[in-house]
């Protein structure tokens, strides 16, 4: 190297002469800093381009997975339209259960049969009275008078007062299929619908005169806290939850906070 010149000398084998080349410092300096650049460049390209080559193998497999949440998007807005159409069933049947439905007359008359089916629960027959026979239900708030099934049941456990036995009982029990729908006995307001760990499902009614029914141990329940309810209106399917040992229906009357027993205010089939 001399002055700003840089020497090459360039000597072949079995070549008696040599050349040479003279080139500029100052480019030889550039060239210098081209190959590092280049070299810095195809660091930096190795060491991204294999991430981004990952990335874009991937871009096929989030289509497919796009696709298929578009898919089961679809499936959920049809089961929720499917939803909305069971619910306005489920609601149109609460309607049909509360309408007044009266009984066969006794004795002479002619009576006609029709069926009324709960939704994922037995048909139950309800029994119409000839067009001229008096209403069986009142209309609007009354005290409890009428039996609480469409059906007579079996009492398994009557009223138990306190100091009778070592065990009192308020109420009487009903055997009867789980499903079969509960009436009210009189009308008036829902006090409380809900689950007790002793009643299981339960729907407490509150009366003119202090009066109050209670209702537990059902599978649904067709009213909510704050309903007013119709004399003989459907409020509840019975059933088997809570503290019981098999499907029937705890029904209590009270009157102003006291219990009563049902037998001597609500007769079978009235």
């Amino acid at each position: 190297m001399s002055g700003r010149n840089v020497t090459i000398v360039v000597h072949t084998d079995g070549d008696l002469n040599s050349r040479q080349y003279k080139v500029p410092l100052r480019l030889v300096q550039v060239g210098k800093g081209a190959a590092i650049a280049f070299a810095i460049f195809v660091v930096g390209f190795v060491a991204f381009a294999g991430p981004i080559e990952r990335k874009a193998l991937r871009v096929p497999g989030l289509e497919r997975e796009v696709a298929r949440l578009r898919v089961e998007n679809s499936r959920v807005q049809q089961l929720a339209a499917a939803l909305n159409r069971a619910e306005a069933n489920y609601q149109e049947l609460r309607q049909i259960l509360g309408a007044k439905a009266p009984p066969a007359p006794r004795g002479a008359g002619s009576t006609a049969s029709t069926t009324t089916a709960t939704s994922g629960m037995r048909a139950v027959t309800i029994r119409a009275t000839a067009p001229a026979a008096p209403p069986r239900y009142e209309t609007g708030a009354s005290v409890p008078s009428h039996w609480p099934l469409d059906v007579s049941g079996f009492v398994t456990r009557g009223q138990v007062r306190p100091g009778d036995a070592a065990e009192s009982h308020p109420g009487i029990d009903i055997a009867v299929p789980a499903g079969t729908p509960i009436r009210a006995s009189g009308g008036g307001t829902v006090a409380a619908a809900g689950y007790d760990v002793d009643y299981g499902l339960f729907v407490l009614l509150r009366h003119p005169s202090g009066y109050e029914t209670m209702y537990g141990h059902a599978s649904r329940l067709l009213v909510v806290e704050g309903d007013d309810v119709q004399s003989g209106q459907v409020i509840a399917l019975s059933g088997n939850s809570g503290r019981s040992t098999a499907p029937h229906l705890h029904f209590e009357i009270r009157r102003d906070k006291k219990s009563l027993d049902p037998l001597t205010l609500v007769k079978e089939g009235s």
